[in-house]
């Protein structure tokens, strides 16, 4: 491509709005422009980045054995009432009407979808397994969409649906699946990793997020430096080892005037905050309750959703923790409370003795307190909170580290949640009718450009992998209309490159040396050929790879090799 006969729209300011670095450099590279609020519309430049990511999620789908197909972006409201998430979806879906007074909305995602035509299309386990998928635009209304194309409102996403006969035969498409996504963001030249996680609204049993390595990320993730274990800390699980000490101290209340918090209960009393216990008061399924939690610990809200017999919680408000423990926050503890409070300790917390917790009594808290003797066991013990830095690995192969990561990609075992309820069924063997097994399987297409951003930037603009550039090669002409010798240099090396194959830019628009140069490593562009009369006066061109620290000077006539070479080509 000739950058006179292409259009380059970069801009020296960021907009006022972006907080993101990705959103930053999009914008001032040209890749994207705003047209409303999470509303973007891809330039040519930008588009190109996003068909080569979209390129490579297809390859890889096709060779999985997925079938690729297109349904409606526009859905009808009689297909989200079969399962019930017409009313339980939420604002996030924007719902429309015809002309009719019809009712229909623009689709967040396609599970009632797809499972409309597999009822209808497949009747018999000759016809399973299948697993469809589509590369489409999507809409969901985000509160606050912020941070460009990262958590825009209308984005592209490739959604893929598996249906069987079995579980053991969703499981094998599962892991096909997950060797798919993988291959997928190692293509793309990504630092990622796939992590246990929660289903959330989509439903379903097992499901796996893929998250790209970002200090920037939403999520914060636990791994294990040992082992493959990985998981959201939303779901990580949180290992207590070790057993319960005896007791050793008498239980005593201690003034704590000002000290509402562990940290400055700890501080006063010259103890480590690890020997604090806090009480989180909540109401649960309509009973008040204490989560009780190491002092440094925090409360997991997914997993105490999980915990058994839980349906639904929130937290307490001031006025049901006074008119149940007779005592204002911040000095609340599980000590003595009356039979009809429930109490949830953590793991963590079951081990503990000798500990100090609030005594349900303003400006004071209770030192030495332990189960069995100050207070009945715990009526639920379970994992409610977050992973810390050097928790045992639930792997039992080390110890967790924490990271952060932008997800990607997510992966489903829906089993029956959709076919159930919108009866799609099948013929087996023995002719019997049997509700089909169902997967599910997204990737962000539009999330993964902005997130390859976050994780390869400087001061000069974006680092691209090659594989998502867009243009692998840029020749930048230092007088290509004063130098004949320069022009002719400049075009012949950009037809070689051509005729090879290679995604070269020639940047023919006469442009100074300064401009080229920040223009190229502002849009991510890997490699850098500078054609000059000084150096074809020796037979050379110079090159700079985009994060090279120096420059170097090839032969004129090695160079369309040396950079195949650099390309893998």
């Amino acid at each position: 491509m000739r950058a006179s006969q292409f259009f380059i729209a970069t801009q020296k300011e960021a907009p006022s709005d972006a907080e993101l670095i990705s959103h930053k450099l999009m914008v001032r590279a040209g890749l994207i422009k705003k047209l409303g609020s999470g509303l973007y519309s891809w330039m040519p430049l930008g588009l190109r980045v996003l068909r080569k990511v979209e390129n490579i999620v297809r390859d890889e789908m096709n060779k999985a054995g997925a079938l690729e197909l297109l349904m409606p972006a526009v859905q009808p409201k009689e297909l989200w009432e079969e399962t019930g998430r017409w009313a339980v979806f939420g604002p996030q879906m924007l719902k429309i009407q015809d002309r009719h007074e019809r009712d229909f909305c623009f689709g967040p995602t396609h599970e009632e979808v797809i499972t409309d035509i597999a009822r209808k299309e497949i009747s018999s386990y000759k016809q399973l397994p299948l697993n469809f998928y589509q590369i489409q635009t999507k809409f969901r209304d985000e509160i606050r969409p912020r941070f460009g194309v990262m958590r825009a409102r209308e984005f592209l996403m490739k959604d893929a649906y598996s249906f069987h006969t079995s579980y053991d035969c969703l499981a094998n498409t599962y892991n096909s699946m997950h060797t798919a996504y993988s291959n997928i963001f190692t293509r793309l030249g990504l630092k990622f990793r796939a992590v246990k996680a929660d289903s959330g609204a989509i439903g379903g049993d097992g499901s796996q997020e893929f998250h790209v390595l970002a200090d920037s990320g939403e999520d914060a993730l636990a791994y294990c430096e040992h082992s493959d274990y990985a998981a959201n800390v939303e779901l990580a699980e949180a290992v207590a080892t070790g057993s319960r000490a005896a007791a050793a101290e008498a239980m005593r209340e201690v003034d704590t005037p000002k000290q509402t918090t562990c940290e400055d209960v700890a501080k006063l009393l010259e103890l480590p905050v690890t020997k604090t216990v806090k009480s989180v008061a909540l109401v649960v399924d309509g009973v008040f309750t204490l989560a009780l939690l190491r002092g440094d610990h925090q409360l997991n809200e997914v997993k105490f959703g999980k915990v058994e017999g839980v349906k639904e919680f929130r937290l307490a408000t001031e006025e049901e923790i006074r008119a149940n423990l007779n005592c204002p926050p911040g000095f609340i503890g599980p000590v003595g409370v009356n039979t009809n409070v429930r109490v949830v300790a953590d793991r963590t917390v079951a081990l503990m003795s000798d500990f100090v917790c609030g005594a349900n009594k303003p400006k004071f808290h209770l030192a030495g307190v332990n189960f069995g003797r100050d207070l009945p066991e715990p009526s639920v013990v379970a994992d409610i909170r977050n992973v810390v830095v050097g928790d045992a690995s639930p792997d039992g192969k080390g110890t967790l580290d924490l990271c952060r990561g932008i997800e990607v990609g997510h992966i489903f075992q829906l089993r029956t949640k959709y076919s159930e309820a919108m009866q799609a069924t099948y013929l087996d063997e023995n002719g019997q009718t049997q509700v089909m097994e169902m997967g599910c399987y997204g990737i962000g297409v539009s999330r993964i450009v902005g997130a390859a951003i976050e994780q390869g930037n400087d001061e000069k603009g974006i680092i691209f992998p090659l594989s998502m550039a867009p243009f692998a090669v840029v020749i930048c002409p230092i007088g290509l209309d004063k130098s004949e010798a320069v022009k002719q240099a400049a075009f012949d090396l950009y037809q070689q490159l051509q005729q090879a194959g290679v995604d070269v830019l020639l940047d023919d628009r006469g442009e100074r040396p300064g401009v080229m140069f920040a223009e190229s490593d502002l849009m991510g562009i890997p490699h850098r050929v500078v054609i000059g009369d000084r150096g074809l006066a020796e037979g050379k061109v110079e090159y700079k790879g985009r994060t090279d620290a120096e420059a170097q000077n090839l032969q004129v006539t090695e160079c369309v090799a040396f950079l195949r070479d650099k390309l893998g080509q």
